[in-house]
């Protein structure tokens, strides 16, 4: 197999990367906020709850949580999520990579003066009001760093859907490796990562840039 062609089907299988990659930002993200709301919560029993299934899923491996979702429901009751592997794909990332946006969440909001909470109160803003109104947009800032982070993470941890044999970018390589026994798609799959990754820190650093309103 020549180069280019190689670099040819693991360019469709860059596709499904990219697939994973944006779905996974797209799920997560808000179930990130959702699950740090719930892990502030006055209540003892959902905070607790929701700091338990947060400890599992920061706790275990991403490629473990990918087998059970996609096959567990198949050994324990006997059916399959879904016959196309990138649901069960999906849904794994997304409640993995939720699990540590909450964090970050809940540390930015929690970072935030007390002071601020009491004078929108004072100028008769609702909670509501006062959260995506003057805390958020703050917190969205101080997190950026560390938001960006776990997206370039995110980047190299789309190669473990090899594990349920989804027919992303690596996936292909290894194939194409293990049939021509060489080591070049691996070379290539390095490269592909590395441009793919450069490409979203470099849109990520545009974005901290502009956030950067007080400099």
């Amino acid at each position: 197999m020549t180069l280019s062609t190689m670099i040819t089907k693991m360019g469709e299988g860059f596709g499904n990367t990219c697939l994973i990659f944006f779905l996974t930002l797209i799920l997560s993200l808000p179930l990130g906020m959702v699950f740090s709301l719930l892990r502030m919560s006055k209540s003892k029993i959902i905070s607790n709850i929701t700091r338990f299934i947060i400890s599992v899923l920061r706790g275990t491996p991403l490629m473990l949580q990918l087998i059970a979702v996609t096959y567990g429901p198949y050994y324990l009751f006997d059916f399959s999520i879904s016959k196309n592997k990138l649901i069960p794909v999906i849904i794994a990332f997304g409640i993995n990579y939720a699990a540590y946006f909450a964090e970050i969440y809940r540390g930015g909001i929690e970072s935030m003066p007390v002071g601020q909470y009491e004078a929108a109160e004072v100028l008769g803003y609702s909670k509501l009001q006062t959260f995506f109104r003057i805390i958020l947009p703050q917190v969205i800032k101080r997190i950026m760093p560390s938001i960006t982070n776990e997206v370039v993470t995110l980047v190299k941890d789309t190669s473990l859907a090899f594990t349920v044999s989804y027919q992303e970018m690596f996936t292909i390589g290894k194939q194409i490796a293990n049939s021509q026994t060489s080591f070049m798609p691996f070379l290539v799959a390095g490269v592909f990562y590395y441009v793919f990754n450069a490409l979203v820190d470099f849109v990520m650093g545009k974005v901290e840039h502009r956030l950067d309103y007080y400099k």
